[in-house]
C-alpha cells in the first residue's frame, strides 16, 4: 500500500490504519462472525428467479425508497414483536436501510454528530462505532465497563449525563464480549440523554432464550435508534444489507445524508427474497448456539476465563499470549481474532465440523506447549 501520509489528507486521519480482520485462505475461518452455514439451495434457486426477473430493468435507478424491502422487514420484525415482551407497532416509514448496518450507523452519525459534536460509546464494544463517528468529524468519547465487561444502569446514566453526548452507542449483544444489557440500561441512557441513542443489535437473534429487543422501547421515544443486519443470523453477509428502526422523523432526517440510490435494485431483491424466507435462513441459528455452548464449555475446562454470550461468538480470557495463540491456531489451520484486549482473543461459532476442528487443535496446543498457553494456572 502507498503512503497516504504524503497527501493532503486530514490531520486526523494521518496515520491511521484502515479497519478490517485478516482474510487469509484457511480451512477454518472463525475470526469475523459470519453466519458459518451456506445458504440453502432452495433459497439461492429463489434468488436467482428473483435477479432474472430484474436484469433487463437495470437501465433505470432503483427505487430510492426502497418501498418493498420496508415492507418486507416490517413483516419480519413483527414476528419478532411476538415473541418478545412487549411490543411496538411498526409501519414501513420507522424503516432505513442500506449496505451494511455500518453505512446505516453512518448516516445516523453523519445527521447528529459531526464537527463539534460528541458521541459515547462504553468500550470494549464495536470497533467501528469510533471509526464512524471520528469519521464525520465528530468526538469520540470512551466510558469504561466493569472487569466482567457488563454494564448496569445507574453507571451508564451517570456516564451519559456527565459526558452530555449528541449520540449514545449501546451494543447487546456486545461485541466483542458476547454481553447483552437489560432494557433498564437503555432506558436509562436515554433517560440522561438530550441526543440520539442508538441500540447496535447485530447480534440479537443469537440470543437464547430470546431477550427482548430494544424495540420495545420505541414508544415515546422519539430519539431511540436500533440498528440490526441481516449478515450475521441471516447467513448473507456477502448481500449488505443493515437496517434501523426508528420515528419516522428519524428516518426523515437520514434522508438528508444518505447518496442518491445508495441501495441497488439486486441488493433490494436479493433482500426481500431473503426475508420470504426467514424460517430457512435462521434455521442454523440453535446449530451455531450448540456450537457456542461446545466451545465456551471446552474453553472453560481448559482453564480460560470464559464470559457468557449471547451472539455467535466466544470471548476468552486468561491467555498467556494471544498473538502466539493466534499464531498456533493459524499454523494448524485455524483462524480466530485477537481483538486487541490484554490476554483475551475471540472466536466464533462455526458449523460443527468447524468447531470440532477448532477443539481439537486447542487439545494439540495443550498436549504440545500447555506452559505457553495460559497466562496462569
Amino acid at each position: 500500500m502507498g503512503n497516504i501520509d504524503s497527501l493532503p489528507v486530514r490531520s486526523d486521519l494521518v496515520g491511521q490504519q484502515p479497519h478490517g480482520a485478516p482474510h487469509l485462505n484457511v480451512p477454518v475461518q472463525l475470526n469475523v462472525n459470519e453466519n458459518a452455514y451456506p445458504i440453502p439451495e432452495v433459497v439461492t434457486e429463489a434468488m436467482r428467479r428473483a435477479v432474472d426477473g430484474h436484469l433487463a430493468g437495470l437501465n433505470r435507478y432503483p427505487d430510492r425508497e426502497f418501498t418493498a424491502l420496508r415492507e418486507h422487514l416490517v413483516t419480519y420484525l413483527d414476528g419478532v414483536n411476538e415473541r418478545a415482551v412487549g411490543s411496538v407497532d411498526l409501519v414501513p416509514e420507522m424503516i432505513w436501510a442500506a449496505n451494511g448496518s455500518n453505512e446505516v450507523l453512518s448516516h445516523i452519525v453523519q445527521a447528529f454528530g459531526g464537527p463539534g459534536r460528541t458521541a459515547l460509546g462504553f468500550t470494549p464494544s464495536y470497533s467501528m462505532h469510533p471509526l464512524i463517528t471520528t469519521g464525520t468529524g465528530a468526538t469520540w468519547v470512551a466510558a469504561s465497563r466493569d472487569e466482567e465487561f457488563e454494564l448496569d444502569a445507574a453507571s451508564v446514566a451517570a456516564e451519559v449525563a456527565r459526558v452530555d453526548p449528541d449520540i449514545v452507542f449501546l451494543c447487546t449483544p456486545n461485541n466483542p464480549t458476547g454481553t447483552s444489557i437489560g432494557l433498564d440500561v437503555i432506558a436509562a441512557a436515554y433517560e440522561n440523554c438530550r441526543g440520539i441513542v442508538i441500540v447496535d443489535e447485530a447480534y440479537a437473534e443469537f440470543s437464547r432464550p430470546a431477550l427482548p429487543s430494544a424495540m420495545t422501547l420505541l414508544e415515546g421515544r422519539p430519539r431511540l435508534v436500533v440498528s440490526r443486519t441481516m449478515s450475521k443470523a441471516f447467513a448473507c453477509a456477502g448481500l449488505r444489507l443493515g437496517y434501523a428502526i426508528a420515528a419516522p422523523e428519524v428516518i426523515d432526517a437520514l434522508r438528508l445524508v444518505r447518496l442518491p440510490y445508495h441501495l441497488s435494485d439486486i441488493t433490494q431483491v436479493l433482500a426481500c427474497t431473503a426475508l420470504d424466507h426467514a424460517d430457512l435462513l435462521l434455521g442454523n441459528v440453535d446449530r451455531l448456539i450448540d456450537s457456542r455452548t461446545a466451545i465456551a464449555e471446552r474453553l472453560a475446562t481448559l482453564g480460560f476465563t470464559v464470559y457468557p454470550s449471547d451472539s455467535n461468538f466466544v470471548l476468552f480470557g486468561n491467555i498467556a499470549s494471544p498473538a502466539d495463540l493466534w499464531q498456533q491456531l493459524l499454523d494448524r489451520g485455524i483462524l480466530i481474532r485477537d481483538i486487541g484486549i490484554p490476554h483475551h482473543a475471540r472466536v466464533n461459532a462455526g458449523t460443527e465440523a468447524e468447531t470440532n476442528a477448532f477443539l481439537a487443535a486447542l487439545d494439540d496446543i495443550v498436549a504440545t506447549a500447555p506452559d505457553t498457553l495460559l497466562s496462569h494456572r
